[in-house]
C-alpha cells in the first residue's frame, strides 16, 4: 500500500535533507575499520560493519552520525569505485571461488567466477590472478568479481615480476620481432662521421646502447658531438610497431630483467651503437665555454657514425682515478676521456653555481641467482664516468629543448613548475619561521627557485629541505615548452634515449622534419599523448618500486632473527609512525608509533611538522639518522616493520 506513495517519498527526502552528508575517499586499515578522508585535515571514522560496504579508495558520500559521543559515517552512495581491476590470490571457501585482493588495506575475500575460456577448477589456492569488479554493495548485492587472467601459479619463482607488471598494466614480453627489418628510405642527407672518434660508455651488461660522444678542446671551451641512435630509420610514423611503442612508452627496467619498448632486434642490435659498426644517428654539435655554460645555439643534423670504442663506467672511472690495469685502446680514445673529464668538472661546477645539482646518492642493485632469489644487494656509486655521460646528456637535452622551442614551438618536454601555487601560503609560513631570505615572488621564478634549493643544501641538516619538497609540484611531460625547475633549466626535451622512450622518438621525428624542410603539423604531439607518457612513466616507476619492496622483504627476513642494527634516514612522518630508508641497501621500512613507545599518549607523530614529539619535545625529524632493528618482514604486504635499536625510555634517561 506504500508503494509509489508520494507522501512517503516526500518524508524520506525530508529526512535525508535533515542529515549531514559528507563526500570523500575511503581509507581502509588492516584492522577492519576505516576512515572517510574529506580533506587534508578532515576525516571520519567508518566502523567495521560499514567498511564491509566499501573498499579502500572508493569515492563516496556518507551520512554523518554521532554514536556514543563519537562522530562516524555510514556509506550511502558510490561516486567512483577505487578498485575496478585488481590483482588477487585465489581462496577456496566450501568449494566456491573467492579472491583476496593483493593490497595491504584490503583483506576481505570477494566472491568470484572465471570468464569464459578459463577453467575455474584448475585454479589452486594461492594462485595469482587478474580480476575485474562487476558488483559493489552500494550499487548491487555485494562485492563480486570476474577472473580475467591467470598471472602466475602459487609456486612460480618469478611470480613477483609477473604480479607487479600485471598490477601496473605493463606487458611482460617484448614486442613481436621481425627477421627482416628494413631502413625507411632517407629524406635527409646524412653526413659521414665514421672517422670521428665516437665512443660509448655504459654498464658492462648493456646491449641497447643509444648514445655516443666525441669531444674536441677549443681555445674558448669544448665542441661536444652527441650522436643518438635513430630507430625512426626503421619505424615509420603510424606503423604497427610505432603504435605498439607509443602504447608502451618506455622500456621497463626491473631487477634481473627488462622488457623493451622496441623489439630486441632493433633495441639491442640494429639500432644499438655497437663498436665498429656503422649506424644511422641524429647528431647535435654543442659548444661549451671554459666556464661550463652551454651556448644558446646548437646544430642538429642527420649522420652516419661508427663507435671507435665500447667503454664501461668502472674501467673509465678506474683509469681516471689511476686504479687497476685497464688502459684505453689508443691515445685518441685516451685524449677523448681526458677532455670529457675536464668538460665534466667544469660543467658540473657551472650547474652547481647557476642551476641545481643533485646530491650524490648510490644506486642499489639486486644480484639474483638462476631461480630469481636475491643473493646480495650491490651498491653502485655515481663515479666520474657516470657523471661524464650524465653531464653530456643534460647538456644535449637542454639544447634540444631550446632548439625545438625555437624551430617548432612544440615537442615532448619534461617540465617542472617549481612550487604548487595552491601551497604557497604554507610554504611562505614555513620559510619565514626558519628565517629564509626569500619571498614568494622570488621563489616562483626559476632563478629564485634554484637559489632557494642551493641555500637549503648548505644547511646543516636536511630537515627544512625535506619539508619544502612537500610544497613542490610534480614533474610532467608536456607537448608545450616549459622550464624544468627541478633541474634549474629553462627548457628540457629528452631525445637521447629513443630506443627506450617514445617521447624521444617524437622529438627525433620533429628534428628530422625541420631539417628536411617538411611540414611537421602531423608530427606534433597532442596533450593527450603527453598525459599518456606521464602516466606510463609513473606506472614504470611504481613497478620498479613494487618489485624492489618485494625483494627487500625476501632478502631481509634473516635480519629479523639476527636482530641486526641498521642506520636509516627518516623520510616521512605520518600519524601512524615513521618511514625510513636504510643506508646499507636502500630498503624502505616503517616504524609504527606503537613500537616507538608503548605509551602512545606521550607520543605525537606530526605530518605537518615532519617530526615525532615525545612529551612535546622533538624525538625524530625528517632527514635525521636513527638506528633501528627490523622486527617483521611481511611478504604478503611487502612491508618491513622496525623498532628503535635502543628503547626510547632508556635513551631518554641517559
Amino acid at each position: 500500500m506504500f508503494q509509489n506513495n508520494p507522501l512517503l517519498a516526500q518524508l524520506k527526502q525530508q529526512m535525508r535533507d535533515d542529515l549531514t552528508i559528507k563526500e570523500g575517499v575511503v581509507k581502509g586499515t588492516s584492522k577492519g575499520f576505516g576512515f572517510l578522508e574529506v580533506g587534508e585535515k578532515e576525516s571520519y571514522f567508518i566502523p567495521p560493519p560499514h567498511m564491509k560496504k566499501v573498499m579502500h579508495g572508493d569515492h563516496i558520500t556518507a551520512i554523518l552520525r554521532t554514536e556514543n559521543e563519537r562522530e562516524l559515517v555510514e556509506p550511502e552512495k558510490l561516486i567512483e569505485a577505487g578498485v575496478t581491476r585488481f590483482v588477487a590470490r585465489v581462496k577456496w571457501f566450501r568449494d566456491r571461488l573467492n579472491l583476496v585482493p593483493d593490497h595491504p588495506l584490503m583483506n576481505e575475500a570477494i566472491k568470484a567466477r572465471t570468464v569464459k575460456g578459463l577453467n575455474e577448477k584448475s585454479l589452486k589456492e594461492g594462485d595469482w590472478v587478474l580480476a575485474e569488479m562487476t558488483s559493489h554493495p552500494l550499487k548491487g548485492n555485494g562485492f563480486f568479481a570476474n577472473v580475467v587472467e591467470v598471472i602466475a601459479g602459487v609456486d612460480d619463482p618469478i611470480a613477483p615480476w609477473w604480479v607487479v607488471l600485471a598490477r601496473n598494466n605493463l606487458s611482460k614480453v617484448a614486442p613481436e620481432d621481425s627477421k627482416d627489418w628494413q631502413q625507411v628510405p632517407d629524406t635527409l642527407a646524412r653526413r659521414d662521421l665514421t672517422d670521428i672518434p665516437f665512443f660509448t660508455i655504459d654498464a658492462e651488461s648493456t646491449l641497447d646502447m643509444d648514445d655516443a660522444l666525441s669531444i674536441k678542446k677549443l681555445d674558448d671551451g669544448w665542441e661536444l658531438l652527441v650522436a643518438i641512435a635513430d630507430p625512426t630509420a626503421y619505424v615509420p610514423q603510424g606503423s604497427v610497431m610505432d603504435k605498439v611503442a607509443a602504447e608502451r612508452a618506455f622500456t621497463a627496467y626491473l631487477p634481473g630483467r627488462n622488457i623493451p619498448m622496441l623489439p630486441r632486434t632493433l633495441s639491442d642490435e640494429l639500432c644499438s651503437l655497437q663498436e665498429g659498426v656503422e649506424r644511422p644517428v641524429i647528431c647535435a654539435r654543442l659548444f661549451i665555454d671554459n666556464e661550463g655554460k652551454v651556448a644558446d645555439k646548437a646544430e642538429f643534423f642527420a649522420a652516419t657514425m661508427r663507435s671507435h670504442a665500447r667503454l664501461s663506467y668502472d674501467n673509465v672511472s678506474d683509469w681516471i682515478e689511476e686504479k687497476g690495469d685497464w688502459q684505453p685502446a689508443n691515445e685518441v680514445i685516451a685524449e677523448q676521456i681526458r677532455q670529457m673529464h675536464a668538460f665534466t668538472l667544469v660543467r658540473a661546477a657551472w650547474r652547481a653555481k647557476h642551476a641545481i645539482v643533485f646530491k650524490d646518492r648510490p644506486d642499489f642493485r639486486f644480484a639474483l641467482d638462476a631461480d630469481s632469489n636475491v643473493t646480495a644487494i650491490l651498491v653502485d656509486y655515481r663515479r666520474i664516468a657516470n657523471q661524464m655521460v650524465e653531464e653530456s646528456m643534460i647538456a644535449a637535452n637542454l639544447a634540444c629543448g631550446n632548439w625545438l622551442n625555437e624551430h617548432v614551438g612544440a615537442g615532448i618536454f619534461n617540465v617542472h613548475a617549481g612550487f604548487d601555487s595552491e601551497k604557497m601560503d604554507g610554504l611562505t609560513e614555513l620559510l619565514t619561521a626558519h628565517d629564509a631570505p626569500f619571498d614568494p615572488a622570488t621563489i616562483n621564478t626559476l632563478a629564485g627557485f634554484c637559489a632557494l634549493r642551493r641555500w637549503l643544501d648548505e644547511r646543516e641538516t636536511s630537515y627544512l629541505d625535506s619539508r619544502t619538497r612537500r610544497f613542490q609540484s610534480f614533474a610532467a611531460m608536456s607537448a608545450n615548452p616549459g622550464a624544468h625547475f627541478g633541474l634549474g633549466l629553462d627548457a628540457y626535451a629528452t631525445w637521447t634515449s629513443p630506443i627506450r622512450k617514445y617521447g624521444d622518438i617524437i622529438n627525433h621525428r620533429l628534428i628530422k622534419a625541420v631539417l628536411a624542410g617538411q611540414d611537421h603539423k602531423d608530427l606534433l604531439p597532442s596533450n593527450e599523448l603527453a598525459t599518456h607518457l606521464s602516466d606510463q612513466r609513473r606506472m614504470h616507476r611504481r613497478a620498479e618500486r613494487d618489485i624492489a619492496d618485494w625483494l627487500y622483504v625476501r632478502f631481509l627476513k634473516p635480519a629479523v632473527a639476527e636482530g641486526k642494527v641498521f642506520d636509516a634516514d627518516v623520510v616521512d612522518v605520518s600519524r601512524g609512525g615513521v618511514r625510513l630508508r636504510l643506508h646499507e641497501n636502500g630498503a624502505g621500512v616503517f616504524m609504527p608509533s606503537s613500537l616507538i613507545l608503548a605509551n602512545r599518549d606521550r607520543l605525537e607523530c606530526s605530518w605537518d611538522d615532519g617530526r615525532v614529539y615525545l612529551d612535546k619535545a622533538p624525538l625524530y625529524e625528517l632527514g635525521q639518522v636513527v638506528q633501528i632493528i627490523i622486527t617483521e618482514a611481511i611478504e604478503e604486504t611487502r612491508s618491513l616493520i622496525a623498532k628503535p635499536a635502543q628503547p626510547i625510555a632508556s635513551a631518554a634517561s641517559q
